[in-house]
């Protein structure tokens, strides 16, 4: 065991806790009770399991109601930044007196119809919070806590001030037990190395997030906890970076691939690359042009091809302001970039010859991305491996309605949140796109077929492309 990593021991349990419907107010442990005249009737919240991954789905059964009771299911998490965030559904008791959130429907609320995970997804920062938030996991050593509670009645708003019916504490984990994290600060570089129970050796993975830059773990924790060794790297603010103000070059990518081609418990010929918005630039010129990293697969989440293919790093990531004329704002100032990189050029010196790739290619793009213009991205990238005859290993994931943030399941839908760019350090507030519901079904989606894809191409001995869904 490292030192500073905690010790986990997770067992699944039945947890509730029981209350009197009616009553005064009573604390007693795990119990509250209400009292009126003299009637009781106890209500029951089980939550199961109240400890788990944050993939992982949950039941909600509220029991011994009245018949035909109304009652609000409300969701409140507190992250790490000190902002509260909340979800509630409303539901009605059946002839038995039960309420079960993964069968029955919500009648209104921040989400309606039968959704089992929507007190999760729908969650949204409580009235009075500032504009432009977004909800992001900074330290995986300690869960998420989302306290879940039972409300009389249809209610929208005066939650904290009222003594809930029942309420659960429950824990979502992005890292599962076993799951070990080792800081990476070896040939300059600022990383985590998320290693899997077991002694290995296991596929690894460099993951790679945006333009917002920090050293985001969230992803590559997760994936650890589901069995591959996962780098989670800073390649925008590293502290080599913030100590020479220069941008790393593309050696530093394959530094990090080399740490995990090397460590004694990944196994370095079965390593992938997963990037989104800017990181999908670097994961596309790494799996086409470094030859250095031998990639298994590559996943490129709501990015795009196009860069000038021998530019640095700083020039790519300029490359993206290149057109200030193509940047615009909605109605409520919010920034609309998607158009920032268009008309896709033809000229091959602005685009990653995709033609040259080798190995499997997994696109995963919203078709309401209002960043990036990634559907015509895909379909010129399609295009290109078509003409080169290598398409057979691509597998596009595209969906309606979605976004640009897609992320691991039930995380929040971000439509619009404040980000700082790079190029100039101005603060904005970026549209992102997406419905919210779409976009949050389509995340649910998206992470089961990534991890398919990426079992599939790490684990087996084949090298082909997996056919798992296609809209373009």
């Amino acid at each position: 065991m490292l030192a500073g990593v905690p010790c986990q021991i997770w067992i699944h349990s039945s947890r509730y806790t029981t209350c009197d419907l009616w009553a005064d107010y009573k604390p007693n442990d795990n119990t509250t009770e209400f009292m009126m005249d003299r009637k009781q009737c106890i209500v029951k919240l089980l939550v199961q399991p109240s400890r788990g991954l944050v993939d992982e789905k949950f039941i909600i059964l509220v029991q011994k109601a009245p018949p035909g009771y109304q009652l609000t299911i409300h969701a409140l998490h507190k992250c790490e930044d000190g902002h509260s965030w909340e979800a509630f559904g409303h539901y009605t008791a059946d002839t038995t007196g039960t309420v079960n959130v993964s069968e029955d429907p919500s009648l209104g609320g921040t989400y309606s119809g039968v959704e089992q995970m929507g007190l999760l997804w729908s969650l949204r920062p409580v009235p009075g919070s500032k504009p432009g938030l977004r909800l992001r996991k900074m330290n995986v050593q300690i869960p998420m806590e989302v306290t879940i509670s039972v409300y009389q009645g249809h209610q929208t708003e005066g939650f904290m001030d009222q003594v809930p019916l029942a309420s659960v504490v429950v824990e979502r984990w992005y890292m599962a037990p076993g799951v070990r994290r080792i800081p990476i600060t070896e040939d300059g570089l600022t990383a985590t190395l998320f290693l899997p129970p077991g002694p290995g050796p296991s596929p690894g993975l460099l993951d790679l997030w945006g333009g917002g830059g920090q050293l985001v773990e969230y992803r590559a924790s997760l994936l650890a906890s589901h069995g591959i060794a996962s780098l989670a790297l800073d390649y925008l603010t590293p502290k080599i970076t913030k100590q020479t103000g220069k941008m790393v070059d593309l050696q530093y990518f394959e530094k990090a691939y080399k740490v995990l081609e090397q460590h004694p418990q990944v196994n370095g010929s079965r390593i992938g690359m997963l990037g989104l918005s800017f990181g999908t630039s670097i994961t596309f010129n790494m799996a086409v042009y470094s030859k250095v990293m031998k990639l298994r697969c590559a996943v490129c989440i709501s990015g795009s091809h196009v860069q000038p293919v021998n530019g640095s790093m700083e020039e790519m990531l300029m490359n993206l302001y290149r057109n200030p004329d193509r940047f615009h704002f909605n109605k409520d100032n919010e920034v609309i970039s998607r158009a920032m990189l268009l008309p896709i050029p033809t000229e091959p010196s602005l685009k990653v010859d995709m033609g040259r790739l080798k190995c499997p290619l997994l696109l995963v793009l919203g078709e309401d991305d209002q960043s990036w213009p990634v559907t015509e991205s895909a379909m010129d990238i399609k295009e290109m491996m078509e003409q080169a005859g290598n398409s057979h290993l691509l597998t596009v994931l595209s969906y309606p309605n979605a976004g640009h943030l897609i992320e691991p399941p039930y995380t929040p839908h971000a439509r619009a949140t404040l980000f700082r760019n790079l190029a100039t350090q101005e603060k904005v507030m970026v549209l992102w796109g997406g419905e919210t519901v779409a976009h949050s079904h389509a995340q649910e989606d998206a992470w089961r077929k990534l991890l398919v894809f990426l079992k599939e191409n790490l684990y087996s001995g084949t090298n082909s492309g997996a056919t798992l869904l296609s809209h373009l």
